[in-house]
């Protein structure tokens, strides 16, 4: 099980995979991935103990400089968070509620989704980093109204001043042919 995790968003992909080689050197940490994302920036994602993770962060944060856009570290991050990056969660078929949270950057909507996760009884569904969107991020929950509304409650509030929120949606009774394309 993952424990902690560590993201650095950069500007520079030259800087991003400096930055990356740094902190996979300074702790004893496991690469989640290290890419370029849309429009030109780079992102670098770590797991492992707090204390590596903090040294790996640290040494990624003054290798990366004035190119780091965002940088976010959950020293216990919600078990459905790294699945649903990865697309690989089960989704049920029908569900009572589909909630979306849009961001301008990636390292918020990490944040808002591990809050959301964390806040009550929801299902993750995916959680999109960049790539294809201009470099904004977004994740998608379902369960129950009340928790997907209070689940997109605690997104908006992690966020706080960190990074404005683009938008965000509750779709009571989702169409079945629209809940079906977010899965």
């Amino acid at each position: 099980m993952i424990v902690s995790i560590g993201l650095i968003e950069l500007t520079s992909i030259a800087r991003g995979i400096e930055a990356s080689d740094k902190m996979l050197k300074a702790g004893s940490v496991q690469l989640d991935f290290a890419k370029p994302v849309c429009p030109g920036k780079f992102i670098v994602m770590v797991h492992g103990d707090v204390g590596a993770v903090k040294a790996a962060m640290s040494a990624g944060l003054e290798s990366g400089g004035g190119s780091v856009v965002n940088h976010l570290m959950i020293p216990r991050v919600h078990p459905t968070l790294i699945p649903a990056i990865n697309a690989v969660l089960e989704a049920p078929q029908q569900v009572s509620a589909l909630g979306v949270v849009e961001y301008f950057d990636i390292a918020s909507a990490i944040i808002g989704a591990d809050a959301a996760a964390k806040a009550t009884r929801i299902q993750l569904i995916e959680v999109r980093l960049g790539m294809g969107i201009g470099g904004k991020s977004f994740f998608k929950l379902c369960g129950e109204i009340a928790d997907v509304r209070s689940a997109v409650d605690a997104a908006i509030t992690a966020a706080g001043e960190r990074s404005p929120i683009v938008s965000t949606c509750v779709i009571p009774a989702p169409a079945p042919d629209l809940f079906k394309q977010m899965l």
